[in-house]
């Protein structure tokens, strides 16, 4: 029997230890603070991957990221997700998705959902983090400058300065705005699309997916958010040098950190956008009558990093709290507030949970398991989460990057033990006495824990892969690269 509607939240980058409900001492998120005082929040819910593409088959699917092999993403023709469960269980189901193309139709994200607007015009292919304009191709004779410079040792440094410091300051033209600049929708605009729908269904039971980009590089808030943070006023000039700098490849991590609290600003204005924008959601769900008889969970598909371990944004090659670590919150409608334990909280397990919690049968084919029992006790698990993905895999519409070695995480309340498979090389941490991982444990210390990490891993490996599914996802991809026109 249906009964409650659910809202599912999701904000691409979003970095667990960026929200004051987990103990942020910046205002990005007043609202949600106060609806983490009525809510489940779990304090070590940890992504199944990441990047993006990595992350979201746990999310939906309840599906480790490689379970169907390392050449597929996404999810597979006619596999049960958490939206195809709650549309035959009679919901209304929509997605409104900030043009994020890794969870498009391209990938079978639109399955099990009646509306599902990307805010995609066209499938333009991957995201990449060089998208500014100032940085151009430099022409021929810039780029035998270029050669020539890189020979005489530090004089290659100074050409790279004089060229970007051109490029920026006169080889573009001046943005105007913030909003020229963006490369995704912001929040307001999902919003107002995700309200639009919601005030077109009447009372129907439904089931609402946001995925919100704000937090996304480039990062470019609104004047909104940037005012709301209290940030010092930051120019369109300013923010579009701030982003080009942030990813010149050649620069040093010295010399990146003197912008470093400039750049996670701009970061911390788009979660404090989100805010606001999330805000507005839960009042109109108040004013059309829904919120008293509707979950609310919140969560990321994955972190970010701003040089926390030498490195920038969220490519596929480490697995640091930075990246995996995640808000998670849970609302349910007259449920009393538990603290709850540090057990580590996989994605992997929230399909399985928001269907217990709904007294909805999970499916079998689902690899995760349902914590909501635990949840309203605020009783602790053992289980540890696992995180995986491909390393270096940081395009993935180019086939030949998905098959590369695998990255595994095995993370329980306390200790992460991080496996790279193409140096043969493990990395264990104790997070209670090094949270920010710059410490690995001595490989002879704490062996019975590091044995029992390893055995999960082994369970992890040797799990059957879902051959049927693993077959109709291959079959999609073969017919989506034969239906592209010959160059």
């Amino acid at each position: 029997m249906v009964s409650n509607s659910v809202v599912l939240v999701t904000v691409d980058c979003l970095r667990a230890d960026h929200v004051g409900f987990l103990g942020y001492d910046r205002l990005t998120t007043p609202f949600l603070d106060s609806l983490a005082s009525e809510s489940v929040v779990l304090p070590a819910a940890v992504a199944a991957g990441s990047p993006t593409y990595y992350s979201f088959p746990a999310t939906f699917a309840s599906r480790p990221p490689l379970a169907l092999g390392r050449d597929v993403l996404g999810i597979a023709p006619g596999e049960p997700t958490l939206a195809s469960v709650l549309l035959e269980s009679g919901y209304r189901t929509a997605a409104f998705s900030a043009a994020n193309p890794y969870i498009s139709p391209r990938f079978g994200y639109e399955s099990g959902f009646d509306t599902f607007e990307d805010f995609l015009a066209n499938d333009t292919g991957a995201v990449s983090n060089v998208t500014v304009d100032a940085l151009r191709r430099p022409s021929r004779i810039n780029q035998v400058i270029a050669y020539g410079s890189h020979q005489l040792g530090p004089l290659g440094n100074v050409y790279d300065e004089l060229y970007f410091q051109y490029c920026q300051r006169w080889a573009t033209s001046t943005p105007k705005s913030m909003s020229e600049l963006r490369r995704f929708p912001s929040a307001d605009v999902v919003v107002n699309a995700a309200i639009a729908w919601l005030n077109s269904i009447g009372d129907s039971p439904f089931f609402l997916w946001l995925h919100l980009m704000d937090p996304h590089a480039p990062y470019y808030p609104t004047e909104e958010g940037i005012q709301m943070l209290k940030l010092r006023e930051v120019s369109p000039f300013r923010a579009r040098y701030l982003n080009s700098l942030w990813q010149r490849k050649e620069l040093g991590v010295r010399r990146l950190r003197q912008h470093r609290d400039d750049v996670v600003g701009l970061y911390d204005a788009g979660i404090r956008w989100v805010d606001f924008q999330v805000k507005r959601l839960v009042e109109n769900l108040r004013d059309l009558g829904h919120w008293q008889k509707c979950v609310f969970a919140l969560t990321a598909d994955h972190g970010e990093e701003f040089l926390d371990h030498g490195g920038r944004f969220h490519p596929p090659v480490g697995l640091f709290e930075e990246i995996v670590h995640v808000p998670f919150m849970l609302r349910v409608p007259s449920l009393p507030k538990k603290s709850q334990p540090k057990s580590a909280f996989s994605l992997l397990n929230l399909s399985p949970t928001l269907l217990d919690a709904l007294q909805i049968e999970v499916p079998t084919d689902f690899f995760g398991k349902s914590c909501w029992a635990r949840m309203k006790e605020g009783i602790g698990w053992d289980e540890p989460a696992i995180i995986e993905c491909v390393s270096g895999c940081t395009n993935p519409f180019w086939p030949q990057q998905r098959i590369g070695p695998r990255i595994l995480g095995v993370r329980d309340s306390r200790y992460k033990l991080i496996l790279h498979f193409d140096e043969s090389r493990e990395l264990m941490f104790d997070l209670e006495v090094d949270p920010r991982e710059l410490s690995p444990l001595p490989v002879d210390a704490d062996r019975p824990i590091r044995r029992r990490l390893l055995d999960h891993a082994r369970a992890h490996l040797a799990a059957k892969q879902n051959e049927s599914a693993r077959l109709r996802a291959r079959i999609r991809d073969i017919r989506l690269e034969c239906a592209k026109p010959v160059a």
